[in-house]
């Protein structure tokens, strides 16, 4: 038994071995010990991010990640709670809506919620709003939604802490 577990112990590490050997394969350059590459033929070198098996388990590079804000979140879904919603992205703190017409309104809005920052704070939060006709709402009109959420987010917050 233990001799089956010491042959799988070495073929496991010898087919992983052999992945970093296949990278200096490569027709036209070779691979030095440093991060370089040298292109054969041109004496010209290219500099090459290493990679390891991590990597791959590691988020992409131009993938972009923000903290949000919970409270943010939680209160920008709760106060447009009459817009419907059709895309969240909780990695880059987006929530885009629909057309909606608020309680005891008569027009229709959507709405663009940006939560870019993890602090519950106004800096934290940005709000587009459009109307039906494609304008843009008055910057009164979008303090007021951008004050709601925050309020909502701090009750949140308090309410949470009470638990």
């Amino acid at each position: 038994m233990r001799g089956i577990k010491t042959f799988v112990l070495l073929s496991s590490l010898a087919a992983l071995s052999a992945c970093g050997a296949l990278r200096s394969l490569d027709t036209g350059a070779e691979v030095n010990d440093s991060d370089t590459i040298v292109l054969a033929g041109e004496g010209r070198e290219v500099k090459e991010d290493k990679t390891t098996i991590w990597d791959a388990f590691a988020p992409k590079k131009n993938e972009q990640r923000v903290q949000v804000n919970r409270y943010i979140w939680a209160a920008s879904l709760d106060v447009l709670d009459f817009l419907p919603v059709q895309s969240v992205d909780p990695f880059t703190g987006v929530i885009i809506t629909g057309y909606g017409t608020p309680p005891g309104g008569g027009r229709a809005y959507r709405a663009t919620i940006h939560i870019k920052d993890p602090a519950l704070e106004g800096r934290s939060l940005n709000v587009a709003l459009q109307n039906r006709g494609g304008g843009a709402v008055n910057a009164e009109t979008t303090r007021a939604v951008e004050d709601a959420i925050l309020s909502r987010a701090r009750q949140l917050r308090i309410a949470d802490k009470k638990i």
